[in-house]
């Protein structure tokens, strides 16, 4: 489904916050820069122009990913061991042995704690920064009280779209309850209303018929008919330029423009073919619909979106739960047989595209989930929610390679050094775009709320 919505508040042009202090006060609903960028954000300046989100929806196991436990019992530790890597003293397991020569770009955060077991709702707080009221509510529907932005949201606000192409763009499909009808809450734009909705699309990149979703023409509707009905539509246009024209169809005429963009070619629907990769390019992320994913991600930040994130869903009913994270059984098979390789060369592949083209210096990578999974295997063989720790890992813009944060005790069960919250890694996303979390955006009842209320990860920086 494609989804297009609402102006985009041109906030994003890349200069400094010095710069910005010298062009004086900036007008934005009567906030002046101060209040708007807090006292201290003049020395706030961007590294990361884009960011690409890589969220494993279902769990990412942090015992079979960042965080092994090779000295803990058998219960504890799993099938697998750990492997060396690019950093001294650093071990992650051996089902990441791409990642692994890696490290030296990466920040391994080990004590993300969200304090949730539930999907959705411990997803809303990794989405938003804000905790789901109430905790560990599964299948938890979006709306008040839990309606604060998604991070896509609030870059949709902050940035301005460039090359034809949204702020923000989700795929392959969003992130949903009950088999993928009923989206989690924290996915959209929430309070900040419906003009900043990120765009989501569902779609197969590995499929050789891919297109633009929701861009194929009617049978019976051909180009030349669009182009008429465009030119009655710009005569209809001038009529209204004499009236008053709002905000929201300010949002429709922008929305309007690009999607006729996408429909009629050009650039804007160049960025998503990805018959203009090589093959050896298009291998090197692996020829599946994720590694397809990820691989038009890094082509669409390369044509002016500041954010992507590709979500990782269950969609084989023939393997145990669902070919996907969400491994309450047959962790160990799961993990082995397809989870781990196919985030490992999708991963290990973007990382190394991105540096290759000069892209990695100003693209932030993050690598998250909602949670992780239990310490102690279950009888069936597979681990189930835990969002008491986890790990997640960051790489790119503004990010220093080669640090691990945190640490989890011998079993993975808690955290025993510096607890990360969802929030601090949403400062730390919105501080690399060079916003500072104390940042205000303006909700539908012009009410201004700040973008983060946590504190930046500066040992990563």
């Amino acid at each position: 489904m494609l989804s297009i919505l609402g102006p985009r508040s041109p906030w994003c042009d890349r200069l400094s916050r010095r710069e910005w202090l010298r062009l004086g006060g900036l007008g934005l609903g009567g906030l002046s820069l101060a209040s708007l960028m807090g006292q201290a954000s003049a020395a706030t300046v961007a590294s990361a122009k884009n960011v690409i989100v890589l969220f494993t929806a279902g769990g990412l196991p942090h015992h079979e990913s960042f965080d092994p436990k090779p000295d803990a019992p058998s219960e504890y530790r799993g099938e697998f061991g750990a492997i060396a890597t690019r950093t001294p003293g650093l071990w992650i397991s051996e089902l990441l042995p791409r990642t692994s020569q890696l490290t030296d770009r990466m920040a391994i955060i080990r004590s993300m704690v969200t304090g949730d077991h539930a999907h959705s709702t411990s997803g809303y707080q990794m989405l938003t920064g804000v905790p789901h009221a109430p905790l560990s509510r599964e299948n938890a529907p979006p709306g008040k009280p839990n309606d604060w932005p998604s991070l896509a949201a609030m870059v949709t606000a902050l940035c301005e779209s460039q090359g034809g192409l949204p702020p923000a763009i989700g795929l392959p499909r969003n992130l949903a309850n009950n088999g993928g009808t009923d989206p989690w809450p924290g996915t959209g734009a929430g309070l900040l209303g419906r003009r900043f909705e990120p765009w989501f699309l569902e779609g197969d990149p590995s499929s050789a018929d891919f297109t633009v979703p929701g861009t194929e023409l009617l049978d019976g509707l051909t180009m030349s008919r669009i182009d008429s009905r465009l030119s009655l539509l710009a005569g209809l246009d001038s009529r209204l330029q004499t009236l008053e024209r709002n905000a929201e169809m300010v949002g429709y005429d922008h929305s309007m423009s690009q999607a006729i963009s996408l429909l009629a070619g050009g650039q804007a629907r160049a960025a998503f073919d990805l018959s203009l990769e090589s093959q050896a390019t298009r291998e090197s992320y692996g020829l599946t619909k994720y590694g397809q994913s990820v691989l038009l991600a890094r082509r669409l930040i390369e044509s002016g979106v500041r954010l992507v994130q590709v979500t990782s869903i269950a969609e084989d009913p023939a393997r145990p739960n669902g070919g996907g994270w969400d491994v309450h059984e047959k962790c160990g098979e799961c993990c082995q047989g397809w989870l781990m390789p196919v985030l490992d060369q999708a991963y290990s592949g973007l990382i190394l595209d991105l540096e290759s083209r000069g892209l990695l210096d100003e693209t932030l990578v993050c690598l998250v989930s909602e949670f992780g999974h239990t310490p102690k295997i279950n009888p069936k063989a597979g681990r189930d929610h835990w969002g008491s720790v986890f790990s997640i890992a960051l790489a790119g813009g503004g990010i220093q390679g080669g640090v691990v944060v945190g640490a989890s005790d011998r079993i993975g069960a808690q955290p025993t050094e510096r607890p990360v919250r969802p929030c601090d890694y949403l400062a730390t996303v919105f501080h690399c775009l060079g916003f500072p979390p104390e940042t205000l955006l303006k909700d539908v009842e012009n009410r201004p709320f700040p973008i983060s209320r946590g504190e930046v990860i500066r040992e990563i920086l």
